[in-house]
């Protein structure tokens, strides 16, 4: 990956529908090299996926939680591939420290936070225990890698 592929790939972390010939100029390229490299980091697994981002009040769903999970070695499989399934869960992040998990997922209330954990994350066998965190406000939310700057 060279720096022209970085940029590239800036780019479309900050406009994913930017069209080939706005992506050519940015970086110098004719149209069609411009979309060779698209394809290629595409197929290489360097660009993963396409989508929108929403904005979750709109939807009815504005409350975010992280929820720190506690887990025994027994079932935790199992656990993480059942919260996984579950399209509330937003990321699961195995982590260090004294606990097992963390846990972010969208939800329309804290109602249905409480329903969430008594219904689906605590009658798993390997969860021991959570703690869950309640965001106020968001002050940033990305998905955008730090690419800037960064050289092989």
């Amino acid at each position: 990956m060279d720096e022209t592929d970085r940029k590239i790939c800036d780019l479309l972390q900050e406009d994913g529908r930017a069209s080939s010939t706005e992506i050519a100029l940015a970086v110098g390229l004719s149209v069609s090299a411009a979309n060779e490299r698209v394809r290629r980091l595409a197929s290489t697994g360097v660009i993963t996926g396409w989508r929108a981002t929403l904005n979750p009040a709109t939807f009815g769903i504005g409350l975010c939680g992280f929820v720190l999970i506690d887990m025994r070695f027994e079932g935790e499989a199992e656990a993480v591939a059942a919260l996984s399934a579950q399209p509330e869960v937003q990321e699961l992040h195995h982590i260090s420290g004294p606990h097992s998990y963390l846990m972010k997922l969208r939800v329309r209330d804290t109602a249905a936070l409480q329903t969430f954990l008594t219904q689906v994350v605590k009658p798993l066998p390997a969860v021991l225990r959570t703690e869950s965190i309640i965001t106020l406000d968001t002050a940033k939310e990305t998905a955008a890698l730090p690419l800037a700057g960064r050289s092989e």
